[in-house]
């Protein structure tokens, strides 16, 4: 027998066989990349200042470890744990930003986006939850494409990382200094 994908296969072997593909700034490799879906695993550690709007749902199974999305909603941040064990389906549209603080696996799926719809990522003051900066375009691989939507945030440099908001400055691809602001803020 012949398919086109294979046979089943164990998903935490192929983590392991896979686990130098795993590695920031996404962590993300596909399983497999020519099916109907877009399906990936997800290694961590891995934490991002960036905030994904996703026009289509995404379903997070998270196999190993924890992690959690921060999600912006309404000018303010919320947060949705994602303890070992859990699956979560996140709407489309949902502003959210996946941190993974300790090693583990997520399996992630998605699907591909129709023609013309874009992906958004956002930055997001830590302080205030004003947006400083953002980015839209019809993503082709989230491997390939997310690091170059990074790198150009990072590049507008510090004073385009300001908060027209509230003046704090967005401390780039730095999540703990990202965090520490954003904790300070809420006391």
């Amino acid at each position: 027998m012949q398919l086109q994908y294979g046979l089943p296969l164990n998903l935490l072997d192929w983590a392991e066989d896979n686990k130098g593909e795993l590695k920031p700034p996404v962590c993300n490799a596909a399983i497999w990349p020519d099916g109907d879906y877009i399906i990936n695993m997800v290694g961590g550690p891995n934490t991002r200042t960036d905030f994904h709007d996703n026009p289509t749902e995404e379903i997070f199974y998270q196999i190993k470890g924890n992690a959690y999305l921060n999600i912006w909603d309404r000018g303010r941040f919320e947060r949705i744990d994602l303890r070992e064990g859990d699956v979560f389906l996140l709407p489309a549209h949902v502003i959210h930003s996946p941190q993974r603080p300790e090693p583990g696996l997520c399996f992630l799926v998605e699907r591909p986006r129709p023609l013309g719809a874009h992906d958004s990522l956002h930055w997001y003051c830590p302080v205030c939850a004003g947006e400083i900066w953002h980015i839209s375009k019809q993503l082709e691989s989230l491997v390939d494409d997310l690091p170059k939507a990074y790198q150009a945030f990072y590049a507008i440099g510090e004073e385009g990382r300001r908060c027209k908001h509230c003046g704090t400055v967005h401390p780039g691809k730095d999540y703990a200094a990202w965090h520490a602001l954003h904790l300070r803020a809420q006391h």
